[in-house]
């Protein structure tokens, strides 16, 4: 690319927008030119307005530290400083759609990592690897938004990232039945230890609104488009439960599962490893090389061994067996804010790029 996009980050002080910053440092497509974020920290530079509060583990990138924090508010001055935004702005689910359609109508195609518009059915929700075809429902939603650049296209939810994948790499095989547990890291709920210190040693098995999210997510991300809108895919059937763990990053799923057809463990091993998708084809420059691996021994996949996995972009499964009552069973783990948040945004916009929905103004 001769020329970097110039990026916007919407909500750019909170945990997701921090995110997107440390992700964004050095990308060879993007560059963060413009931070907003609400009226409170408007007007002071970034370095300022996150203080204390930079939840990342590297430093705070050099580039961003100076730059002015912009209202969010002021969508069109926002919106005249870069080609595109991501979006991870913390208001109500109505302010979000709000807002977002705002920045799309004033012809800055918008990113979302929240979760307002995933059941919009001209939006698309994607995993790159598995519907990145479902981006062609873009046109039908500039229609309805009068726009002929703007848009809005989202991610999923974090918790599916851990088993979904599975989903489409098997799909020939019909997976009919599942039964999910999530096992959920705390930063997905924007906190670390030291913000959340009653989370030490503790497991609270509520998240709200998040087993509707990992029950009925995957089945939009395997839909199709029809009639210029996603319909959601009638299988599998999905049953979860979600629980808030004391890790501080990556979201364990232990999964049974039924199939349609019959089929060997070495033929869904052989599925997964192979499994790639457009960001692999094209060679996106945040995509993993290898999307989901399999590894072998009992004991993993384990959060502190393999949530880096890739950069934090792949996904890992093991422990896939047998079982008693359900075909098989098996344990998957993703990184919750790399590859389920700010990293899955990052390469919904590299494919959106590479498929000439991105470009510049």
């Amino acid at each position: 690319m001769d020329q970097k996009l110039k990026v916007g980050i919407l909500g750019a002080t909170g945990m997701v927008g921090q995110r997107f910053i440390s992700l964004l440092e050095n990308h060879p497509w993007f560059e963060v030119v413009t931070v907003a974020a609400s009226p409170r920290s408007a007007g002071k530079t970034y370095e300022e307005a996150v203080g204390d509060r930079w939840k990342m583990d590297t430093p705070m990138p050099e580039a961003v530290k100076k730059l002015v924090v912009l209202n969010v508010n002021d969508v069109e001055h926002v919106a005249s400083t870069v080609d595109f935004v991501f979006s991870a702005v913390d208001m109500s689910k109505d302010e979000i759609k709000a807002i977002e359609e705002a920045y799309a109508k004033t012809e800055t195609p918008v990113v979302s990592n929240n979760s307002a518009h995933r059941w919009t059915p001209d939006v698309p929700m994607v995993v790159p690897e598995i519907n990145s075809a479902h981006f062609d429902v873009i046109p039908d939603q500039r229609k309805r938004l009068g726009t002929t650049r703007g848009f809005i296209a989202v991610k999923p939810n974090c918790s599916i990232q851990s088993y979904a994948p599975c989903l489409a790499a098997w799909k020939e095989f019909g997976p009919k039945e599942l039964v999910v547990t999530t096992y959920q890291a705390i930063s997905g709920a924007g906190k670390t230890f030291k913000d959340w210190p009653e989370m030490e040693g503790n497991i609270i098995p509520f998240i709200g609104g998040e087993e509707e999210k990992s029950e009925q997510e995957p089945l939009r991300v395997l839909g199709k488009v029809e009639n210029g809108q996603i319909v959601k895919a009638e299988q599998p059937k999905i049953t979860c439960q979600c629980v808030r763990v004391p890790v501080l990053n990556g979201h364990t799923a232990a999964v049974f599962i039924n199939f349609e057809k019959k089929v060997t463990k070495e033929e869904l091993i052989e599925k997964l490893v192979n499994f790639k998708g457009f960001p692999q084809e094209e060679g996106l420059p945040s995509a993993p090389k290898q999307f989901i691996q399999y590894l072998e021994e009992d004991n993993r996949p384990q959060v502190t061994l393999d949530v880096d996995y890739e950069n934090g972009m792949g996904v890992s499964i093991g422990r896939l067996r047998e079982d008693t009552m359900f075909d098989y069973k098996f344990i998957g783990l993703s990184h919750n804010t790399v590859r389920g948040a700010a990293g899955g945004a990052v390469l919904c916009a590299e494919a959106l790029t590479a498929k000439g929905y991105i470009s510049k103004k």
